[in-house]
């Protein structure tokens, strides 16, 4: 093997094993290439001794433990490309002395410490790409000696400190990544300075300071996304005269002033959005010029004024969202006759006065119409009803008046919502909203309506219903659904029969039999009941009361039993004053989570009380002490310590305030960030990837064997973080061994454990398919509405099988995002439903699964992007057949992986139209 020069074995998941430490014998090796592949280990240190080295690329592997310092006396190697693992420590220093050193990509690890001043000697370095790891420190000044620099890509770790504005010097510089970081003070202007720089990730951070209009000198900017931070001052002129910039996204910032005139200059922006800001005055008329632009945020402003008629002249825009300004004014003459290719469209909470024009008739390709809060009036324009696409309208709080349009029940898409509240309607339910058959919500209470609401009872997907101060009479419709209607719901229409309408004496006189009847029935049990109660009270109160003082404090009695892993101060003492009702945040099967301040060492930690002393809690308590202390990722909850004593044990985690998963999805938590479809994706890559841990990087692997939405507990910024390990086991690769007793949550649990069949880790692939399912579609996994014993999984692969529009299943509060977004979703859809196949040897593995979310954002290669947020450009829709393709079984676990890891099925590459 001495005289070896190449070795390739990529692709091949069947390579199994650590790098042997002989290879530092192959003297002559150029070139080393086992990407995608199951090498495990660590790297031998021997690979210094590869003094013709010029490539090592060992990406999407399962590499652990540190990037060996010998690799500095490596002096010939040009390419490392190490990412998609699971290497920690630190980046080391050595790797300075590569001076023929072009690409570093280490992205996706679990890299800790500084970024090494010592790079800014590797004079050749073309990409440096640390993405995705716990990096900390400060972004050396040094690297702006690297003058052959074109990426520096640092996304998504914990960096401080401020942008060197040395940067400046690497002129050949095209895409600077710094996003989801901790980067404070102001953008340096010397940014300005950069010619060749195409695209500009700053957001999620700290900064602060004005934008600079240096910036308008980088004549190649294509995107440029400062989102997130706090910036302020205006949005400078030179912006609008990049002649290529495409996306421009200020979201969430405190920027203020107007909208500069020049906008229009910039006629290739596609993507302008800078919603949740403080800009006012009015929309300049110039915006009509921007030819190119599909999408218009500016939403949460203080935009005042009149639309510009001039608006008309963006005919390809399909999303504009306005929402929440002071925009007056009445609606240009003419203004959707040109708009033809418009989707979505939100003016609500504005000033927006007069008629609702008949030509919005005319937008075939509009799914969303938000007009809520504004002051329209007049009639409902018949003309709507040709708004074919139609999924939700909202016009609540107008001023509108006159008859509904029966045209609108013609509407056949109309299935989100339909909100007509809050106006001037008056007439009757119109009978052509019998044909709603698919819609969800319907809302038009406050309004003058009158009539019978006999024409709903043929609306059987209706989750949502209110008619309430209105004039309508008779009946309600005899259904399921009017049956558990809420009175709040009907209330205030004083001719309407909320049960039987009383007719002729006959039913007086019955009814008056029938409630003799009830009174003394209850009079009877009310006899029983107190006697049996005062024998209670007289012989059984004084020793409960003694029992209870006497266990209440055995509980939290001495002596106890503490271990802590952590440098923190934690007394039981303080721990017990916060183990009260108004502390709980959650519950779990064997006990209840508590919400703790320590005033000694100031934090919060969270405390979870096991319920009891049984059998099943004692296992649950011994478990985590076990499985938690031993494991380390940034997605698994971390184990603070633990304490017992005779009656009573607790554990001490980390204390993450957003709650759970669940709780965000399906309400009981507090905060807006989970309706964002970039959130939801990152917790799903963040649950894959600590599973991933535990199912590959532990020795031996853990089954979780728990997964569900309410044991994923969310960070200050949503990072998911797995918890509740009481259920967990050791995975046991022996073909003879015995099933495990049942255990997990109804609606998560695989179809193998119905069979008592092996347990493995593609369990949790099934549980962990179920939690994506709620998340794309926002249902709960048992829901009333899909029918008794049915999940969500079976809910989707019906709605597939019918060949209806996936798109329809995706989560209301979902809906409208632009086209690419829509894409993604369905994406993962696909990728839920491999996950949840019925057989276990068809799913992938979870290391694949977490590859493949990572992928619906990455392009193919080593020079993925990985955190960027300018949406691409080239998905195509995804067909109910396609995914129906993953519903269907495959013969061999070869197959399953190679269709995950490669996207054979157009998940990624998204080859099919």
């Amino acid at each position: 093997m001495a005289s070896l020069e190449v070795l390739r074995g990529g692709g091949n998941k069947n390579l199994h094993g650590a790098l042997p430490t002989e290879i530092g014998s192959c003297s002559r090796l150029t070139m080393v290439g086992l990407a995608e592949t199951s090498i495990t280990g660590p790297l031998p240190a021997s690979l210094g001794r590869l003094k013709n080295l010029t490539t090592l690329a060992i990406y999407t592997a399962l590499l652990s433990g540190p990037i060996p310092k010998e690799l500095g006396r490596c002096s010939s190697l040009e390419n490392i490309y190490l990412y998609e693992n699971a290497l920690s420590g630190s980046i080391p220093a050595e790797l300075g002395a590569l001076k023929k050193l072009k690409n570093l990509l280490l992205w996706q690890n679990q890299l800790v410490g500084i970024i090494p001043p010592e790079l800014g000697s590797c004079s050749e370095l073309a990409v440096i790409d640390l993405s995705i790891n716990g990096l900390t420190g400060h972004i050396p000044a040094s690297l702006g000696k690297l003058l052959s620099l074109q990426e520096l890509q640092l996304s998504g770790n914990k960096i401080s400190g401020t942008v060197p504005p040395e940067l400046a010097r690497c002129s050949n510089l095209t895409d600077l990544e710094l996003d989801n970081n901790q980067i404070t003070g102001a953008i340096p202007a010397e940014l300005g300075g950069l010619p060749a720089l195409r695209m500009l990730y700053l957001w999620a951070n700290q900064l602060t300071g004005n934008i600079p209009p240096e910036l308008g000198r980088c004549t190649s900017l294509e995107a440029l996304d400062l989102s997130t931070n706090a910036l302020s001052g205006p949005i400078p002129p030179s912006l609008f005269q990049l002649p290529r910039l495409s996306k421009l996204l200020l979201i969430n910032n405190e920027l203020s002033g107007q909208l500069p005139a020049e906008i229009g200059n910039c006629t290739s922006l596609d993507r302008f959005r800078a919603s949740g800001n403080h800009i006012a005055g009015a929309i300049p008329p110039e915006i009509g010029m921007l030819g190119n632009l599909s999408f218009l945020d500016l939403g949460s402003n203080r935009l005042s004024g009149a639309l510009p008629t001039e608006l008309s002249g963006c005919r390809n825009l399909t999303f504009v969202d306005l929402h929440d300004n002071a925009i007056s004014g009445v609606l240009p003459a003419g203004l959707f006759k040109e708009l033809l290719s418009l989707q979505y469209l939100d003016l609500s909470y504005n000033a927006i006065s007069g008629a609702l024009p008949s030509d919005i008739g005319l937008l075939n390709s509009l799914t969303k119409l938000i007009l809520s809060g504004n002051r329209l009036s007049g009639a409902m324009p018949p003309e709507i009803g040709s708004c074919s696409r139609l999924q939700l309208l909202d016009v609540g709080g107008n001023s509108l008046s006159g008859h509904i349009p029966g045209s609108i029940g013609k509407i056949p898409g109309l299935e989100i919502a339909l909100n007509l509240s809050c106006n001037r309607f008056s007439g009757s339910m119109p009978s052509e909203f019998a044909g709603l058959v698919r819609l969800g919500v319907l809302d038009v209470s406050h309004n003058q309506l009158s009539g019978d609401l006999q024409a709903l009872s043929a609306l059987q997907n209706l989750v949502a219903l209110n008619v309430s101060f209105n004039g309508f009479s008779g009946r309600l419709p005899e259904t399921a659904f009017f049956a558990k209607l809420p009175t709040s719901d009907v209330e205030g229409n004083q001719a309407l029969c909320l049960s039987r309408c009383s007719g002729d004496a006959g039913d007086r006189e019955l009814e008056a039999r029938r409630a003799a009847r009830v009174a003394m029935a209850v009079l009877l049990t009310a006899l029983v009941v107190l006697l049996v109660a005062a024998v209670l009270v007289l012989f059984g109160w004084r020793r409960r009361g003694e029992r209870a003082s006497e266990d209440k404090g055995a509980e939290m009695s001495p002596p106890w039993d503490v271990t802590l892993y952590q440098k923190l101060d934690i007394g039981v003492a303080d721990v017990a004053r916060s183990l009260t009702p108004a502390n709980v945040i959650g519950h779990g099967w064997s006990g209840a989570v508590y919400r703790a301040n320590i005033p000694s060492s100031g934090v919060t930690v969270a405390v979870k009380k096991f319920q009891s002393c049984d059998e099943a809690s004692v296992e649950a308590f011994a478990c985590e002490i076990s499985v938690l202390p031993r494991v380390r990722h940034r997605n698994i909850v971390r184990l603070l310590g633990w304490a017992s004593n005779r009656r009573t044990r607790l554990l001490f985690y980390d204390y993450l305030p957003n709650g759970t998963l669940g709780g965000l999805l399906h309400g009981g938590a507090t905060g807006a960030a989970v309706v964002e479809w970039e959130v939801r994706l990152a917790i799903a890559v963040g649950v894959a990837e600590g599973l991933a841990y535990l199912h590959h990087d532990c020795v031996p692997g853990i089954i979780h064997r728990d997964v569900k939405a309410d044991n994923i507990l969310l960070g200050d910024r949503y990072e998911a973080c797995l918890a509740d390990f009481g259920l967990a086991r050791v995975a046991d690769d022996g073909a003879n061994s015995s099933p495990p007793p049942f255990a997990g949550s109804y609606g998560y649990i695989a179809p193998e454990y119905g069979c008592m069949t092996k347990i493995t880790t593609k369990s949790d692939v099934y549980s962990f398919g179920v939690v994506l399912l709620e998340m794309i579609t926002g249902r709960r996994t048992l829901d009333p509405a899909f029918g008794e014993g049915q999940s969500v999984v079976q809910w989707v692969r019906d709605h597939l099988c019918r060949k209806r529009d996936p798109a329809e299943i995706v989560d209301a509060r979902l809906q409208g995002r632009p086209d690419t977004q829509v894409q993604e979703m369905l994406q993962a859809l696909g990728i839920a439903l491999l996950c949840a196949s019925p057989r276990p040897e068809d799913r992938p593995t979870i290391k694949d699964v977490a590859a493949l979310l990572r992928g619906i954002r990455h392009d193919a290669g080593p020079d993925a992007r990985k955190a960027g947020n300018a949406e691409r450009a080239d998905a195509k829709p995804i067909s109910p057949t396609k995914l129906m393709a993953l519903t269907r079984p495959v013969q061999t676990q070869a197959q399953v992986q190679a269709r995950a890891s490669s996207g054979s099925l157009g998940l990624l590459n998204n080859r099919d139209g």
